[in-house]
């Protein structure tokens, strides 16, 4: 029904122990930063080896506060981001992954997922990854035009774009997702639906599809390439959405497409305002305690991290989401779904009830921004193209 129900349920408490644990692990080296990122990245420095050996260590360090801190919840999930974690070598991610065992109780499906460039691809290293355990890999495509990835700054080309894919699949990986970028410098129509055609050609089980943006502290904010003009990327943007479903890749995020049973279980849980724990240098972390729901970040520079993790003084900025902002953060993410979300799942997982919302509700139903269907809350194809408006009814 399209109007709030009178027998929605109210909860006043949240139990943490319902919420799902995912783990979050960042590894912040990259062979080079590119102009449009905005990450915590570090390109590599001629002649310096990774120090593989001491920041597993960090991070295994950084990992036993926060387990414990965590009410030692099984993990749910795994992601390996970066940077570009596939720098790191199989027998460091064995280590990592033995420790994480070692420490951790993880559920009998985890999901864990391995960000990999295309510059740092190898057959044989991607086999072990995936003999380790490594079930889901996230590779950083952004386009498959050799001429666009120079101007993106990326050390691949379209070629070796293609060969990872082809690498993903020899190496036993039936669960991989490319990463593809619209929008690009002097990106043309035709250009852009030849990358989604391309992407869809190489059979992942999952594509991310978004818009290049220009962040604030990259080079690509200060020094702006010319893009494609607003209306270029409006209907780029719906065709290749309309390949994309035709190609059986459903979308179910802003710019998450997947195969059936594909969806990214990681992010899913991001987007539910689930739990989450970050280790590693600038990591965030969210994490449900009796005391509140607690955000938690590490210092930002590798150096710094490993220096504080070599003196057992660790260091990380702690603080408590109040509850009047816990709506807008769950919102924020849980309305970019295109099946939105169940009210149980907004009590459990805020300290917010249905009674002190309603009206924020009511507001967004009048306006067609959201759909009430018994316990469900789903943006409207409105609200999902105009997300900040809506947004804004919850600020």
């Amino acid at each position: 029904m399209n109007k709030l129900g009178q027998t929605l349920t109210v909860k006043q408490d949240v139990a943490a122990d319902a919420i799902p644990l995912s783990l979050y692990i960042h590894i912040p080296w990259c062979l080079k930063k590119c102009p449009y990122c905005d990450f915590n990245s570090h390109g590599l420095k001629s002649g310096n080896p990774l120090p593989e050996d001491a920041y597993i260590n960090a991070l295994l360090t950084d990992l036993d506060l926060e387990f414990q801190q965590s009410g030692q919840r099984p993990i749910h999930s795994i992601f390996i981001g970066g940077g570009t974690p596939s720098l790191f070598s199989a027998h460091a991610i064995a280590d990592l992954l033995s420790g994480i065992q070692a420490r951790c109780k993880l559920k009998s499906d985890v999901e864990i997922t391995l960000e990999a460039n295309p510059g740092t691809f190898e057959q044989a290293r991607f086999s072990d990854y995936r003999a380790l355990g490594i079930n889901r890999l996230s590779i950083g495509i952004q386009s498959f035009n050799s001429d666009a990835l120079k101007q993106l700054g990326r050390v691949h080309d379209g070629h070796d774009a293609i060969h990872a894919a082809e690498i993903a699949h020899r190496a036993g990986f039936d669960n991989f997702n490319l990463d593809l970028m619209f929008g690009l410098p002097g990106q043309s129509l035709q250009q852009a639906k030849a990358d989604v055609k391309t992407a869809v050609r190489l059979g992942p089980a999952h594509i991310s599809y978004y818009q290049l943006t220009l962040e604030p502290n990259t080079l690509f904010y200060v020094q702006p390439p010319i893009l494609p003009d607003d209306d270029t990327i409006w209907t780029i943007q719906e065709q290749g959405q309309a390949l994309l479903a035709e190609a059986g890749y459903q979308q179910y995020e802003i710019s998450a497409y997947a195969q059936p049973e594909k969806k990214c279980q990681h992010n899913l849980n991001y987007w539910l305002f689930g739990d989450y724990i970050g280790i590693g240098a600038g990591a965030h972390g969210k994490v449900t305690t009796p005391d509140g729901i607690i955000r938690r970040s590490k210092v930002r520079h590798p150096n710094d991290y490993l220096r504080q993790a070599a003196d057992d003084t660790l260091i990380q900025t702690e603080s408590v989401i109040p509850r009047e902002s816990q709506c807008l953060e769950f919102m924020m993410n849980a309305l970019r779904l295109t099946k939105g979300f169940t009210t149980e799942t907004l009590t459990q997982r805020t300290q917010m009830t249905l009674e002190a919302i309603q009206p924020r509700l009511k507001t967004a139903l009048n306006q067609e921004l959201i759909n009430i269907d018994g316990k469900k809350i789903v943006p409207t194809r409105t609200g999902s193209l105009f997300l900040n408006d809506l947004l804004s009814i919850f600020m």
